[in-house]
């Protein structure tokens, strides 16, 4: 009994976070692109800046800006299903952030850092489906 008593949460946990089939946002596409072009806008700007040596107070709001675009097209992915972070493609930009991230702790590699973290987006958003939605959960495409 207490066994079905948690079994039941567990369904509701898996069915919120890993619908079948994924959720569909109406208009999600043009979200998706609307947001993804603010924050290839927002994140050349700041490694630019970076780049020609910007005073990094000045780049604050192209480094807020870049969060919270990078935010809002994670929040689309995850929206649609949590497997997104298992799938080559979550995996590509969570490997990304630990690279951005990494900038606190390693200031004077910041271009470095934020140069490989630009090739792990171009690569991510760019490789093939059966990289970019190969789930290393499943050892299989999903």
């Amino acid at each position: 009994m207490e066994q079905q008593m948690q079994a039941v949460p567990q369904r509701a946990w898996k069915r919120l976070l890993f619908p079948e089939p994924p959720r569909v946002l109406p208009y999600a596409r043009a979200i998706s692109i609307a947001l993804r072009t603010v924050h290839i806008a927002a994140f050349s700007l700041l490694l630019g800046g970076h780049a020609f040596a910007v005073p990094a107070a000045r780049l604050l709001p192209w480094l807020y800006l870049s969060i919270a675009s990078g935010a809002g097209l994670i929040a689309l992915e995850l929206y649609s299903s949590c497997k997104w972070l298992y799938q080559g493609k979550g995996v590509m930009v969570l490997a990304k952030l630990v690279l951005i991230a990494a900038v606190a702790r390693f200031w004077e590699q910041r271009l470095w850092l934020l140069l490989a973290a630009l090739v792990l987006g171009s690569v991510g958003s760019h490789m093939p489906g059966r990289f970019r939605y190969y789930s290393l959960l499943h050892r299989r495409v999903i």
